[in-house]
């Protein structure tokens, strides 16, 4: 068995033009040759924003690519036949695929519909005004292009809570909706922040309209009819309904020929609210680790003043690795981005060593981390900058270091601010590893490996270091690496 590792196959600025479907196809046997095990696809369907979205403005769960709709017949990725070449590949290679789910909201509805709304309070969504307007809004959708082919429902007013714009009278803000499922307030089970996060943008579904939940339980079983999915990647579960998901969770285990891989977005820094959501699912979904990789952002910025010995200390894969993904950065942590916190290049070799090589959470690696990208946009000063991600030089071999020597027992020794390591004994099939690393000057740690490592020698995989090291006959040894850097010791053969 390989040790599970995904990779984030796409970035929020991947170029247009239909180039991504067709790159996931080339690069299939070389990602299950790197030690990939799982592939996380950008959502597949169309956007509001036709071929230049990235995906996340949901229009039509059932447009893959397939119909004139929004301006385009395929997506910003390419077109349904290009999907399904990838997905395919990707399972020749015993590649996991991992498809993104968008169900808090939609956009580019076709039609306005007369609607009756409250006013809300965006800085605090409990508070919801007593007038009633009479407006229009646009929450209907048809899906003319696609013709009722797959699915015949209509979403309208009644299946939505909330808008953040209306005509006659027009007007901008966060307006809930007044209908036969919305009671008196937003969906329970959501995040506290501004009160209630139930709504974020765009037309809110409300899942409290049970053809609304059917209707994407239904969408579900059609997606795994289309590709040979494995997963779903869940987008902003925490303005969803925690008892929502756990149905569709439940649901769609249920109708899988095989368990499917379940990761949702819940993304806070505070490590409680996560540990509420896993317990509010009963555990069916893992979540990404988000203070883990604020943690990284942390400390790629301090240097030798973040204490290293610290870096899980409030994360997830601290308190509950079994349900935790752990990543370095995403499409929202890039440069640039709605939650920007990207970690210093220095760094990432360290953090990456930190997710590939130790035994607690699964990793998921970014796709500019191991191909690079590079990208202008504007600012949140109205600048436009030209930002570059340069590829990871040591990022392969890491993941070759994952699935050939990440094995075994673990043993930690954070016992230092600027200088921790740890091992992995290894098992009758793989080697095991010493890893070592420091965010300050050179760094040195002589560990008690014991009798069975007597003798050994040893080198760095990662070729920072060039001598070797030699254990001695009680199976002490002494490890280096360099300022500011990580080293990999394994086993001479």
């Amino acid at each position: 068995m390989r040790n599970p590792t995904l990779l984030q196959f796409f970035h929020w600025y991947y170029p247009e033009g239909s180039k991504l479907w067709p790159e996931v196809a080339e690069r299939a046997e070389w990602l299950a040759q790197a030690g990939i095990t799982d592939v996380w696809l950008p959502p597949a369907y169309k956007s509001s924003e036709g071929a230049t979205g990235v995906g996340y403005a949901t229009y039509d769960l059932f447009d893959l690519g397939e119909f004139e709709q929004k301006g385009s017949r395929a997506t910003k990725y390419g077109d349904k036949e290009q999907l399904i070449a990838a997905a395919n590949a990707l399972r020749e290679h015993e590649v996991g695929v991992i498809m993104d789910v968008v169900f808090n909201h939609k956009m580019g509805a076709d039609e306005k519909e007369k609607v009756q709304v409250n006013r809300v309070n965006p800085e605090n969504r409990e508070e919801i005004d007593d007038e009633v307007i009479e407006a229009e809004a646009w929450t209907r959708f048809t899906f003319p292009g696609r013709g009722g082919q797959y699915s015949k429902f209509t979403w309208d007013y009644k299946c939505f809570n909330g808008v953040d714009c209306i005509d006659n009278p027009e007007e901008y803000g966060v307006f809930k909706i007044i209908n036969a499922y919305t009671g008196d307030g937003w969906n329970e089970q959501v995040d506290d922040e501004l009160g209630n996060f139930d709504y974020l943008m765009g037309a809110n579904i409300d899942f409290r309209n049970r053809a609304v939940t059917e209707e994407l339980k239904f969408w579900a079983r059609w997606m795994m009819q289309q590709l040979p999915c494995t997963g779903f990647r869940l987008d902003a579960v925490k303005h969803i309904p925690a008892w929502f998901y756990k149905q569709w969770i439940d649901h769609i285990q249920e109708v899988a020929e095989q368990p499917m891989f379940i990761v949702a977005e819940y993304w806070s820094h505070e490590v409680e609210k996560l540990q509420n959501y896993i317990h509010q699912v009963e555990g069916k979904t893992m979540l990404f680790d988000a203070p883990l990789q604020m943690r990284f952002h942390n400390a790629s910025r301090e240097g030798a003043n973040f204490d290293l010995s610290q870096i899980f200390s409030g994360t997830l894969v601290e308190h509950d690795h079994w349900h935790a993904v752990t990543i370095v950065a995403n499409h929202d942590t890039q440069p640039l981005q709605s939650l920007e916190a990207p970690v210093e290049p220095w760094f990432k070799p360290l953090a990456y060593a930190l997710i590939l090589l130790r035994e607690q959470g699964v990793p998921c690696v970014f796709y500019p981390d191991l191909f690079g990208a590079s990208y202008k946009d504007t600012g949140g000063d109205g600048e436009e900058y030209q930002i570059d991600m340069p590829a990871i030089p040591e990022l392969p071999a890491l993941l070759r270091a994952r699935q050939e020597h990440a094995h075994g027992i673990q043993t930690e020794w954070f016992d230092h601010p600027n200088c921790v390591a740890f091992a992995r004994s290894g098992t009758d099939e793989h080697a095991g590893c010493v890893v070592i690393m420091s965010n300050g000057e050179q760094g040195e740690k002589t560990l008690p490996l014991g009798m069975d490592f007597a003798g050994k020698t040893w080198h760095d995989y990662l070729g920072h270091r060039e001598e070797q090291v030699t254990s001695d006959e009680e199976g002490n040894a002494t490890f280096f690496c360099n300022a500011g850097s990580v080293s990999v010791w394994v086993l001479d053969i």
